[in-house]
């Protein structure tokens, strides 16, 4: 799960992380009321989930409070267009309105989950204010890392090593690892997949402050933060990811035309895969789970053939706790319920396969069966339009 900058540094300063003085509006006027008690030169900074929103005219500078309402009249409402959005953009309904400070350096850090290694990684460079994955391809040189043992956590010497390697000196090299051991703390506290803070400013007075703060969670373990998870904005998802959360389904939309459900995410993956081996491109991430009742099923079904773009249907099941014969099921219920129309490719093994492969044929729909994840990619491909 995702959230805005705003609730991200509201996090972050609970935890003792030094942010900037800001807080958030919905309307014109409250920017320019927030603005006047700031006082002086403020930021006003348009709240979506994605990065890039400088340079797409999201983020701008204002010297007084009318000109923080009028930048606030022309932002809120406008489709913000960046890098990670895409062409379609998001539409921006909230503001944050921070003090304008005085900014001496900016740097980056980033904590994030290395799988390889298995722990969190904390990194952090000099370059910051720039995108660490242009950094990480230009100038990798300029990245510098300490895996966390989570037995013991952040040791001093890594955050004083990280500090130095910034080029920070006297009393800052202090702030700094004092400001890494806090994130550190807030990220395993909160159970959170990333924090990136960028930039990371030193002011001209030397105090360290997160200018910028992006959060993600573990969605596994919101159950534990109900505070957190109430902080999910639902304008900002996609709306058939948020429609398959509902039935606990993992669904991720993604711009192809073949729709997939499979239930284990190994199997997604490689489900994916193959449509792509086979010269497709898949339209959406399914995984249905292993044990997917019946009503699971009609809904998987009726999300994927509500995307615009699905010409046709790939459906991969090993049959375990989910047997075949269910799943045959709830297949022909959900395709006469919903009135389906596209071709359905359906590849299935395991538990009752011959007696679900008879009841796929029996239902007279548009259903073509495969014994072979190859033989289906290619057959779902070819159906779809493709090669």
């Amino acid at each position: 799960m995702k959230i805005h900058e705003y609730q991200g540094k509201a996090i972050l300063a609970r935890h003792g992380v030094p942010v900037p003085r800001g807080e958030m509006a919905h309307t014109p006027s409250e920017v320019g009321a927030i603005a006047r008690r700031l006082g002086g030169t403020v930021m006003v900074k348009a709240q979506i989930h994605a990065g890039g929103r400088g340079k797409g005219g999201g983020v701008k500078l204002a010297k007084t409070a009318e000109e923080a309402e009028q930048i606030a009249t022309q932002m809120i409402g406008m489709r913000l267009v960046t890098h990670q959005t895409g062409p379609e953009g998001r539409i921006v309904k909230r503001i944050l309105v921070e003090e304008g400070l005085q900014i001496a350096r900016e740097l980056y850090l980033g904590l994030v989950i290395d799988r390889a290694a298995e722990r969190p990684v904390l990194m952090v460079s000099p370059a910051g204010g720039m995108e660490i994955e242009k950094v990480a391809a230009e100038t990798p040189h300029l990245i510098f890392k300490a895996h966390i043992d989570p037995a013991t956590g952040l040791l001093p010497f890594q955050a004083r090593s990280l500090a130095f390697s910034l080029g920070l000196e006297g009393p800052a090299v202090g702030k700094a690892v004092k400001v890494m051991a806090q994130i550190v703390e807030t990220f395993s506290a909160t159970d959170a997949s990333l924090i990136e803070i960028n930039p990371l400013i030193v002011t001209a007075t030397g105090d360290l402050l997160a200018l910028d703060a992006k959060m993600n969670f573990d969605d596994n373990a919101l159950f534990r933060h109900p505070d957190i998870k109430e902080l999910r904005d639902f304008d900002e998802e996609d709306p058939l990811e948020i429609d398959a959360s509902k039935y606990s389904l993992n669904y991720i939309r993604l711009d192809g035309n073949i729709g997939c459900m499979v239930n284990g995410a190994g199997l997604a993956m490689a489900t994916m895969d193959i449509i792509k081996l086979a010269g497709g491109e898949p339209a959406n991430f399914l995984d249905v789970g292993g044990g997917a009742t019946a009503e699971q099923i009609k809904n998987a079904v009726r999300i994927l053939t509500s995307d615009k773009n699905v010409q046709a249907v790939f459906v991969n099941i090993f049959g375990g706790i989910l047997r075949c014969d269910i799943l045959a099921e709830g297949l022909v219920a959900a395709v006469k319920e919903l009135h389906v129309t596209l071709p359905i490719v359906i590849r299935m093994e395991g538990t009752n396969v011959e007696t679900g492969k008879q009841m796929l044929r029996d239902s007279g729909l548009n259903f073509t069966t495969a014994d072979a994840m190859d033989q289906a990619a290619a057959t779902v491909v070819k159906l779809a339009g493709g090669r």
